[in-house]
């Protein structure tokens, strides 16, 4: 089995002593693990650090073994190690992925639009906004996706305010009611009616993180979510 493709790493472990595995990011094949051998000496551990994007060709004898990776630098994004939020955000977005992501499936739209966050964020850009949006579409690929588009009590298209920390649909005020104090705040980042621009990034990925935390994490993967990202959070929200 072989296979030649473009990747992004998002995790790398020894193996032995003069070997890695990484975990790379990929339009056809998805998250797809492999060994790297000679990955630990000096020369090559540079090119094969999280952000990095490489030219990899896979073998293996079959195609469900672990198999090897012959790897080639493509793009280093060194941008990304000399600014401490950067790294933050992209420890967070590489941990989130080999969180989430089952091993060999398929996400183009997710890969095209984190190769684009991270090129984003290397390039020193407003890019907290977008990782929202990122989080967004990484809940709504692996099924537990929000649906902002009207009020899940009224039908309302106009007024939005809130979203149910069950369902994840948008609420009106009016549909609210009684229950407000028991819906998080939609912010106007996200198409809610709030007026509170100061909050919006922080009421976005509380919404996030609230689904990825309470839905995500202990339904799909079975286990917390990384500690990346709250580190990035802390950043992000204390700036």
């Amino acid at each position: 089995m072989e296979w030649q493709a473009d990747g992004t790493v998002i995790a790398r472990r020894p193996h032995g002593e003069t070997a890695v595995i990484i975990d790379v990011l990929t339009l056809e094949h998805g998250r797809h693990a492999g060994v790297v051998p000679g990955g630990a000496s000096q020369k090559r551990a540079a090119m094969l650090q999280p952000g990095a994007r490489l030219s990899l060709r896979w073998r293996a004898r079959q195609a469900d073994q672990l198999g090897s990776f012959t790897a080639e630098p493509v793009r280093m994004r060194a941008g990304l190690m000399g600014d401490q939020t950067a790294l933050a955000g992209l420890n967070a977005i590489c941990a989130l992925l080999v969180f989430a992501l089952p091993e060999r499936d398929p996400h183009p739209l997710l890969v095209a639009r984190t190769e684009a966050l991270l090129d984003l964020i290397e390039a020193g850009a407003d890019w907290p906004q977008t990782y929202l949006a990122w989080e967004m579409l990484l809940l709504d690929e692996m099924g537990y996706g929000l649906d902002l588009s009207a009020c899940a009590v009224t039908g309302a298209t106009e007024g939005l305010a809130y979203v149910s920390p069950r369902t994840g649909r948008a609420v009106s005020r009016e549909g609210a009611g009684d229950w407000a104090d028991r819906l998080l705040p939609l912010p106007a980042m996200l198409g809610g009616a709030g007026d509170n621009r100061g909050r919006d990034l922080a009421e976005g990925l509380a919404i996030t993180g609230h689904f990825l935390e309470h839905r995500l994490a202990p339904d799909l993967v079975g286990r917390p979510l990384p500690a990346a990202r709250g580190r990035l959070m802390r950043r992000l929200l204390d700036r």
